[in-house]
């Protein structure tokens, strides 16, 4: 088979592009397209393909791709995928030391000498010269956030080095810099640039104004709670010279400029939160999937079909919905999550199952009848028994409760086929599932809803989904801007924007009337779930380790379900085809999470160690 490819290489001395005419030719085959350096970096729109190229290269720490099973890894969800490997997830005594690493000098690397190039060029347009250092820079920021959010303080290398033998090897090496000294950096860094930058928010994709301030609103909201929580924690984790550690006087500082920054957002950038659809759960689930004038979308990392989607979809479709063999169900949400979120009337979200005393079940016309009522950002993330999707039902059903006369209980049907039938002719077990220790079908009793796309076709294996991954938008520059304001005592302040948030989910206007930092974290859980963020909430509040303790009786160290039942009860209208529901622990989740102390930082590659005696250890390692 020939494949025609363009291969284009801007690190080195050369840049070179083939188009490959004849496959068995190619080896034999002499470049007749050199592009040299000059070329490459004099020309503004050569230059933005190696830039498109480091964009890119963000992608593969995250999102739909390099993100896709992050849910598991805290308590948003579970993997009812195929029972190889990634069913180690639901299994694990406790977190690796490694999980989280970043450590990408590689990339880093290739950004500073994109930035020297661009420098130096003394051909390209003023401008353009500007906005590429910017857009460099900027990428630069995020990566060293990356960094610094899973490892502390890394080395802070600003520019290229050349190896001109074993000899000259030591005085490339370099120290690990400060925790606060990484923060410090991306702060300083987003105010020299941000008015470089287009001050629109014409593209989605790129850096603009928006973007940088987006960032520096949630890099210095981080870097302020790691100076307020690790302080205040028995132990504080840190290192002698601060690689690990930020001074707690640092925080209210840190605070400052991540409100400001969110300020600015709010007050005079051109976004709005996404308030189209008058079905707020369909509302919000189509804020995460309408690409088109999307008001809320601050940074994205978009796909096409051209060549370019992923397999999300593929993978987390409910099981009746799947379009390819293999596919559906893979990472299932929570029971945990579900009932994270409220009732609009103000009552919490736990879902009522029993009687008050415990005597018997509480009977619900139709599956869906318990979750009437909740926050709508419930149903615009998570596909609930009973729910529809792609315009069809979604049948999760566990089985049949019989009444049984003689003894005076329920006898509990119940099969692997999935739509099997009762004697009585209705349902026996939804064409959803949940089934026990079946690969492709929900264990948990949920399907995910958020970022699953709705058009036919992209559950196809080959084909996928082009949804884009939000980075950074509105709702979470509200939550900011609330903990910010909050944290500097200006609870006023804080309340309007949580309440801003709510009010759009169908809660009434100023619902809340007094703000604590738990409910504002529990804000955060469920405006954010299923948007890799829970992890590093956790993590920079430092209760990580208090939430996943490894004590199964803890709330969230185990992943739960809700498994419907049809009640078969001819002789009590009151009761029959009614349906009960029992909580359970999912049953392939069978490890609680236990998150170690030496998990708030990951663990430096030992091949790093071993060329750099300059690093020091993170703690517990």
């Amino acid at each position: 088979m020939c494949i025609y490819k363009n291969i284009a290489k801007s690190i080195g001395v050369a840049a070179l592009v083939m188009q490959l005419t004849s496959c068995e030719k190619w080896l034999d085959r002499n470049p007749t397209e050199i592009l040299l350096e000059e070329q490459v970096w004099n020309d503004p729109e050569m230059a933005r393909s190696v830039l498109a190229n480091l964009y890119n290269r963000l992608q593969p720490t995250g999102g739909l791709e390099g993100g896709l099973l992050s849910p598991t890894d805290v308590d948003e969800g579970m993997w009812s995928g195929g029972l190889g490997g990634n069913n180690g997830r639901n299994t694990r005594v406790n977190y690796g030391y490694d999980v989280k690493q970043l450590w990408d000098y590689g990339l880093i690397r290739d950004i500073n000498l994109f930035l020297e190039n661009i420098e130096a060029s003394t051909v390209m347009d003023a401008e353009d010269k500007q906005q590429l250092l910017a857009e460099g820079r900027f990428i630069r920021a995020y990566v060293y956030f990356l960094h610094v959010r899973g490892m502390g303080g890394v080395p802070l290398i600003l520019r290229t080095y050349q190896y001109d033998g074993p000899e000259g090897v030591p005085a490339m090496r370099e120290p690990r810099a400060t925790e606060a000294g990484i923060y410090d950096f991306i702060s300083t860094e987003l105010d020299e640039i941000k008015d470089q930058l287009p001050q629109t928010a014409g593209s989605k994709t790129r850096a603009n104004k928006w973007t940088a301030l987006a960032l520096k609103s949630q890099a210095m909201l981080y870097a302020a709670s790691i100076a307020k929580y690790n302080n205040l924690m028995t132990d504080p984790i840190r290192t002698t010279n601060g690689e690990v550690g930020i001074p707690a006087e640092r925080a209210a500082g840190y605070y400052e400029q991540s409100l400001a920054a969110s300020q600015e957002i709010l007050t005079d950038g051109p976004f709005a939160l996404y308030e189209e659809n008058p079905d707020r759960a369909q509302n919000f689930y189509e804020l995460f999937t309408t690409k088109n004038n999307n008001p809320e979308v601050i940074w994205a990392f978009d796909y096409t079909l051209d060549g370019k989607y992923h397999s999300f979809t593929f993978e987390n479709i409910p099981r009746s919905l799947r379009e390819s063999a293999g596919g559906a169900g893979g990472v299932t949400p929570s029971l945990n999550i579900v009932e994270a979120f409220d009732y609009l009337d103000g009552r919490p979200g736990t879902l009522a199952t029993r009687t008050s005393d415990n005597s018997d079940y509480i009977y619900y016309d139709s599956p869906e009848a318990i979750f009437e009522g909740k926050d709508a950002r419930m149903a615009g993330t998570v596909i609930t028994p009973g729910s529809t999707f792609r315009g069809q039902r979604i049948n999760i059903q566990a089985g049949v409760m019989e009444w049984d006369e003689a003894s005076g209980r329920y006898i509990v049907h119940t099969h692997a086929d999935l739509g099997r039938e009762f004697e009585d002719g209705g349902l026996m077990v939804g064409h959803d599932g949940p089934l026990p220790n079946a690969a492709n079908v929900t264990n948990s009793g949920f399907y995910l809803r958020k970022y699953v796309d709705a058009r036919v076709g992209s559950a196809q294996q080959g084909q996928g989904s082009d949804v884009w991954w939000i980075r950074f938008r509105l709702g979470g520059i509200y939550l900011n801007a609330a903990e910010a304001a909050f944290e500097l005592g200006d609870e006023p302040q804080a309340l309007a924007y949580i309440n801003r948030l709510r009010e759009r989910a169908g809660f009434a206007a100023n619902s809340l009337t007094a703000l604590t930092i738990e409910k504002i974290r529990e804000e955060f859980r469920v405006e954010l779930a299923f948007e890799e963020q829970r992890w590093w909430d956790l993590k920079r509040w430092r209760i990580a380790h208090e939430v996943f303790d490894g004590n199964r009786q803890s709330p969230n160290t185990l992943v739960h379900a809700l498994w419907p039942y049809r009640v078969v009860r001819p002789g009590d209208p009151d009761k029959h085809n009614k349906y009960v529901f029992e909580k359970r622990v999912a049953p392939r989740f069978t490890q609680p999470r236990f998150f170690r102390l030496g998990n708030y930082y990951s663990t430096i590659p030992q091949n790093a160690l071993n060329g750099n005696p300059l690093l020091v250890r993170n703690p517990f390692h």
